[in-house]
């Protein structure tokens, strides 16, 4: 099983360190004179918390002195954003054409399986983020799995794994 180290390394909601409150007050600080400026708030937001909690869309609606639906609204509009905390590292799983004729439904079955989650989900220890994708244009490598920018051909399901550990 990969997910062996115990204790998160994000915070959960309600857990937010004073330091990233006081981050994200910076943020706040550099856009809220600015109009149209929700977007580049969330997205460094997002950067230092990892994702985009309830209470902290209603912290920045506040200050910014938006509605809370509004900022609601852009987090779940974009697949940019996120409420879930993710992992260290997103694990991406190929099932375009080419790399599911090959063999991309074997390496998600494993994964699953090994990291102990389903597709969209994170593990406990919230090392990975498993996730599917369709296509990113290397179909010469079939199958694929990406893990965060990285790109890997994966000539067998357990190879999977070997490249995994280089993330642990």
């Amino acid at each position: 099983m990969m997910n062996e180290e115990k204790g998160p390394t994000q915070t959960l909601a309600g857990q937010i360190p004073p330091e990233q409150w006081r981050k994200i007050d910076e943020i706040i600080d550099r856009y809220k004179h600015k109009e149209g400026t929700l977007i580049p708030v969330l997205k460094e937001t997002q950067e230092v918390v990892g994702y985009l909690p309830r209470e902290v869309q209603h912290y920045i609606a506040r200050h910014m002195k938006l509605d809370p639906s509004q900022v609601f609204g852009v987090v779940t509009f974009y697949s940019l954003f996120t409420m879930t905390p993710r992992g260290r590292h997103t694990v991406r799983v190929c099932m375009g054409t080419a790399c599911y004729v090959r063999g991309g439904q074997a390496i998600l079955d494993l994964l699953k399986k090994e990291l102990n989650i389903g597709v969209n989900q994170t593990t406990p220890d919230f090392r990975y983020t498993l996730e599917v994708i369709n296509c990113p244009g290397t179909c010469g490598l079939a199958p694929i799995i990406c893990v965060d920018e990285d790109v890997f051909g994966i000539p067998e399901p357990p190879k999977a794994l070997e490249i995994l550990k280089e993330y642990a």
